[in-house]
């Protein structure tokens, strides 16, 4: 895909480690027109990629000088090490720190390391540390706080939500057009993607919604939950979750959930991991077993339990699971999805809220990529969204210099076709903009489109 400023500029990346998020990255960064280079000690991965992408590929230790000599460190943008070793990662970035002037940044998943995530960043001088099972356990938290949604996106350092659901037959939205929702909800709330059978859509005022549309909402975090009660959803969180697996995705889910007063029980094969986490969360329920023998999670009372969260390290065992949960009981399911690419064989399945660790840890790297691109500082783009299998950005820009879209009424801005401006936040207020609004420099803004590459809010005018 072409940039569709000629401001920016490809860059120069640098990705150590050739496993999910790394295979990832590479399809999301090469496609905005930056110059790969790969690195991995497995040479067959290697080719994998250099056969798939027009990238170059180098076999060796990430971590080691000679290696990130021949890689271009000296004038390369940026580094990103996203092997399975938390310590060969950081090593890597502190090593091509000190040889060049680029950027790093690491994926680190230890409980150990999260504790010191702003130390590590600061002493070691990364521009960020991405920790994938983290971040899933957030989404699934803020999921269970809200489970009547789909999925629940934080904007604007918290102050602003996006909340996925689906239109049910006979709901308040069904053949409303979207001009009048005023009329039948108070809330102060924009519809901003809908998407119908295999179309997305970013919808106009006429646009009539229907059952089984699925409908991307946004809003300042009080009136966005006040809108689903208003449309008839449930708006309580959970009272207690049942997880299996005890990986430290589950770990780090469970310690959410506790801190929020949800009662929670981990099924886990292993008896030392389960030694372990009684150890590391006293107040949760500690079971060994198989999570994929029906009689246990019987036992278990899967049948009443009011969220079910599959997170083994298998991702077919995890759908089986989410499958039979939905059959026996009326819990809130959230299926974890590593690595399997079928999204149009997984959305037949109706499994509710999925939510895959690698696009999460992509989506905050890609934000920072193109906001360097874009501005040379990695300042412009605070948080980046894809909805809807990729089909849809949502994109928050920090507004931090005067632009041809910076104190010119919405009325009087050309946007391209398919671009929303969802909000502004202005020292905290969540403003949903009409016609005589006007973005300010301080501000940040929320763009939804079908576009790609947006690296600015100057990028969304004609």
């Amino acid at each position: 895909m072409a940039f569709s400023n000629s401001s920016k500029r490809g860059l120069k990346i640098i990705i150590v480690g050739c496993g999910k998020v790394g295979r990832t990255l590479v399809d999301r960064l090469s496609k905005e027109g930056h110059d790969i280079v790969v690195i991995d000690e497995n040479q067959d991965r290697i080719d994998n990629l250099t056969n798939l992408y027009d990238i170059m590929g180098i076999q060796g230790n990430g971590a080691s000088y000679s290696t990130q000599v021949e890689a271009g460190i000296n004038d390369a943008d940026l580094i990103i090490a996203v092997t399975n070793s938390d310590e060969l990662n950081l090593l890597c970035c502190t090593i091509a720190k000190q040889m060049g002037d680029c950027a790093s940044i690491a994926r680190v998943r230890n409980p150990d390391y999260s504790k010191e995530i702003s130390y590590l960043q600061e002493k070691l001088g990364l521009v960020m540390i991405i920790n994938p099972e983290l971040e899933a356990a957030r989404e699934i938290s803020s999921i269970l706080s809200l489970p009547s949604t789909l999925e629940v996106s934080s904007f604007a350092h918290g102050q602003a939500e996006m909340v996925e659901f689906k239109i049910a037959e006979g709901n308040v939205l069904d053949g409303l057009a979207i001009k009048d929702l005023h009329r039948t909800i108070s809330s102060k709330v924009l519809i901003t993607a809908v998407k119908r059978g295999s179309e997305v859509i970013i919808p106009t005022g006429d646009f009539v919604l229907q059952t089984n549309d699925i409908v991307c909402a946004v809003g300042a975090r009080r009136f966005a939950r006040t809108f689903l009660s208003e449309i008839g959803f449930k708006t309580r969180q959970v009272k207690n979750c049942l997880i299996v697996g005890g990986g430290k995705a589950s770990y780090y889910l469970a310690k959410l959930l506790l801190q929020a007063r949800i009662d929670v029980s981990i099924i886990e094969r292993s008896k030392e991991r389960c030694e372990e986490l009684s150890i590391a969360l006293p107040k949760a329920t500690i079971i060994n077993g198989d999570g994929g023998d029906e009689s246990l999670l019987r036992e278990e009372g899967i049948e009443y339990i009011e969220s079910f969260v599959p997170l083994t390290g298998i991702d077919e065992e995890n759908i089986i699971l989410t499958l039979y949960a939905n059959q026996v009981s009326n819990a809130k399911v959230v299926t974890k999805v590593n690595r399997i690419n079928f999204d149009n064989v997984l959305s037949q399945l109706n499994l509710g809220s999925v939510v895959y660790p690698r696009h999460i840890t992509a989506e905050s790297i890609i934000a920072y990529v193109r906001a360097k691109s874009a501005s040379g500082d990695g300042n412009d783009i605070l948080t980046l969204y894809h909805l809807f299998d990729q089909k849809v950005e949502a994109i928050e820009f920090n507004i931090s210099e005067k632009s041809a879209a910076v104190g010119v009424p919405f009325s009087v801005l050309k946007f391209k076709d398919n671009v929303l401006i969802a909000f502004i936040n202005r020292n905290g207020t969540i403003i949903i903009p009409s016609g005589s609004d006007t973005i300010e420099v301080g501000d940040t803004v929320m763009v939804v489109t079908t576009h790609t590459g947006f690296g600015n809010i100057k990028d969304t005018l004609r």
